[in-house]
């Protein structure tokens, strides 16, 4: 009975040593991006070929979108989305997208349909979704030119709405009222 005791307890002290050496090595995440944080970087294949990174849009304002084109709420922003890109672009703005699809050629015949001229990243894993703590699609993060995320926006938006815009304008610099 004695032995069984003394065996139950070094068992439960493996354990616990075990698990502290898991948590050492495997750190837990910090959690969702948050407003003022710096937006973590990332290099993600891009379509139709080649890599996009962030890094590659230092001192522009960033507006990463990510979707899916299974999600109807993505598929219903997505004009506007492609209309803000076009009219913002030369103000100093970039938009993103971020697709979850894991299906390809069902992502590049999207992208085809509805003539995206934005840069288009594949990210089947989710894993940079999950690493900016997205939990619904579409969710857009805006990151202004200082790299640090300035707004985050659940759900599908309609991104020609005149105070969206304003709103964007005043982190390029190219307009005072931030607004939205």
């Amino acid at each position: 009975m004695m032995r069984r005791i003394t065996i139950a307890k070094w068992v439960v002290i493996a354990i616990a040593a075990a698990a502290l050496v898991w948590l050492a090595v495997h750190p837990r995440a910090h959690g969702p991006v948050k407003m003022g944080q710096r937006a973590p970087g990332f290099t993600l294949p891009q379509l139709p070929s080649g890599k996009l990174s962030l890094s590659k849009f230092k001192g522009r304002v960033v507006v990463l979108n990510f979707w899916a084109t299974w999600c109807p709420p993505c598929v219903m922003e997505t004009p506007s989305l492609e209309k803000f890109a076009t009219q913002m672009k030369s103000q100093g703005v970039t938009v993103l997208g971020v697709s979850v699809d894991e299906n390809e050629q069902q992502l590049k015949q999207f992208v085809q349909n509805y003539h995206l001229s934005y840069p288009v990243a594949r990210d089947p894993s989710a894993a940079l979704a999950n690493s900016y703590g997205t939990y619904k699609l579409p969710e857009t993060y805006i990151i202004g030119r200082d790299g640090r995320v300035a707004d985050k926006i659940i759900g599908a938006t309609n991104w020609t709405d005149p105070r969206m815009i304003t709103f964007i304008k005043s982190l390029t610099g190219g307009n005072t009222q931030a607004s939205r």
